[in-house]
């Protein structure tokens, strides 16, 4: 890695298709003057792929209530399937606009994984099971080796085990070690939703303090995740992270999004 702080940027695969070109405009502009690193979701283009990606039981839940899509190596396959043509897609919509891209599997050196959780609930049984899943433990930051403005990473986030086997892992969670390992200051989660919302309010600023409570007694499905995320991020050294569905240049000025904070003591 040179010695180039980047930008990282989490795209919601929710949220891909719905960015207009103003967007991309302003992404690339951004991109332009800092190094990006764009990491991307892969969840809706995967149940659109097939419908079996639909079905409840296309998701586990482990002992202690965590959800996990269940992973086989044929689903390892279809996920780089759709993550192709989903990275496709980006590169043309940002090299039309002049920023040169490079697209990396996490796997390939980038993140690294460890031992997934073997039990899980079928019905109202916990059996034991392969689940090719794992939480990440180390990210590479020297595979990111033309870290300049004027161009992209685009990292697909599968990881690679200690057993050599390619896993899942959360796409907000990794775009967070990455950051961290890259030294960023800043952390953009970009989704379908403008705001956090507490109590139905929209919440413009928060710290990782409130944010955590938040967490652990109110929030749900895919901004639960997206806040431990954000934790995960802040205590490795990131400064701020924006959750929001604006261009990035208004996230990071903090005109719309949630901004969360490492507070006062960090």
């Amino acid at each position: 890695m040179s010695g180039a702080v980047p930008t990282v940027v989490k795209l919601g695969g929710s949220c891909l298709e719905d960015l207009a070109g103003t967007w991309w405009d302003d992404l690339a502009e951004h991109g332009a003057d800092h190094p990006l690193v764009l990491v991307h979701g892969w969840s809706k283009p995967l149940k659109e792929f097939s419908g079996r990606y639909r079905d409840p039981s296309a998701i586990l839940r482990d002992r202690y209530g965590n959800q996990s899509r269940w992973t086989t190596r044929e689903v390892i396959d279809d996920i780089k399937t759709v993550s192709t043509v989903m990275a496709d897609d980006v590169i043309a919509r940002l090299e039309y606009r002049g920023i040169t891209v490079e697209r990396l599997l996490g796997s390939d050196g980038l993140v690294h994984a460890g031992p997934g959780e073997r039990w899980w609930w079928q019905g109202k049984q916990l059996v034991e099971l392969e689940n090719l899943v794992g939480p990440i433990t180390k990210v590479e930051p020297s595979e990111l080796k033309n870290l300049r403005p004027g161009h992209v990473h685009l990292v697909t986030p599968l990881a690679r085990n200690e057993a050599g086997q390619e896993v899942n892992t959360d796409a907000d969670r990794a775009a967070a070690a990455i950051a961290g390992a890259t030294g960023a200051t800043n952390l953009v989660l970009v989704t379908d939703v403008a705001h956090l919302l507490i109590d139905g309010e929209p919440v413009d600023r928060i710290d990782a303090e409130g944010a955590a409570a938040f967490r652990d007694k109110g929030a749900t499905g895919g901004m639960r995740k997206k806040l431990r995320a954000a934790g995960e991020a802040l205590e490795q050294g990131v400064q701020e992270v924006v959750i929001g569905s604006a261009p990035v240049s208004e996230l990071l000025s903090g005109r719309t999004g949630t901004v969360i904070t490492r507070g006062q003591g960090a």
